[in-house]
């Protein structure tokens, strides 16, 4: 059975006091017994003081972005291994608002993947189609380009310490989401294609699904064969909620 992940990406929310009764709320719950393992990202900043709380806790921390060049003359920017020194475990790239927001173009998403790795950082690789795009029928042609890219760097194997996120931009923040069928039909294509490199791989593969889930809509979702958990935004900053979610698995 392939493992179960729930990721909460804070974004740019929250203070130094909010982050920490956020972390607070979430440790009252028992990690333990649910069903999956469970991660967030806090912004960088409040990155070494949200370890120290999750220390000895079920819940991992990620980064929501990362430098693809691991050291230099990169003012603003926070390399693997800083990441790696401050207790992250997972790093987030290719997120929409990234590609969209900053112009990361594939071949930079792929360059940070590759950096996460170095450092023993699970990369969460995030894909995903425009509304243009869907309506366009264009959805698999741009999930490919954008995991292609990544496959054409590296080695089939190295996806066995990473994590795939089908983050459809149309429904992110929007309340809108995909549906059970629709994110079916995108995660069961993406992991065809890891398929035709390495079957055994793609067979255990985390693909997860990010597009406005919540407590409402998570069991359906999380139903579908080849959902293995979600990359949650807004709904991630209610510790309750997010709580209900992993426990949803």
């Amino acid at each position: 059975m392939r493992k179960r992940l729930v990721a909460g990406n804070w974004k740019m929310h929250g203070s130094r006091a909010e982050n920490a009764r956020l972390l607070d709320e979430l440790l009252q719950f028992d990690s333990g017994a649910w069903p999956a393992a469970a991660a967030v990202c806090p912004p960088f900043v409040y990155l070494q003081e949200s370890a120290r709380q999750l220390k000895d806790s079920g819940i991992a921390l990620g980064a929501q972005d990362i430098c693809a060049d691991a050291g230099g003359a990169f003012t603003g920017e926070v390399s693997a291994a800083m990441l790696k020194d401050v207790g992250c475990r997972y790093a987030i790239v290719g997120h929409s608002e990234r590609r969209a927001l900053y112009a990361e173009d594939d071949r930079l998403v792929a360059r940070k993947f590759m950096a996460a790795q170095s450092h023993q950082l699970v990369p969460i690789l995030c894909v995903g189609e425009s509304l243009a795009e869907r309506e366009a029928g264009q959805t698999e042609a741009v999930v490919a380009r954008q995991l292609d890219a990544v496959l054409a760097v590296i080695e089939p194997e190295a996806l066995v310490e990473a994590v795939l996120a089908y983050e459809p931009v149309w429904a992110i923040g929007t309340g809108k989401n995909a549906s059970p069928e629709q994110a079916q039909a995108v995660h069961a294509f993406l992991r065809g294609r890891i398929a035709s490199h390495d079957a055994r791989i793609a067979a255990g593969l985390q693909i997860l699904y990010g597009g406005s889930v919540k407590a409402s809509n998570a069991a359906e979702l999380f139903a579908m064969p080849d959902v293995d958990g979600g990359l949650v935004g807004g709904a991630s900053l209610k510790a309750d909620e997010f709580a209900q979610i992993c426990s949803a698995l």
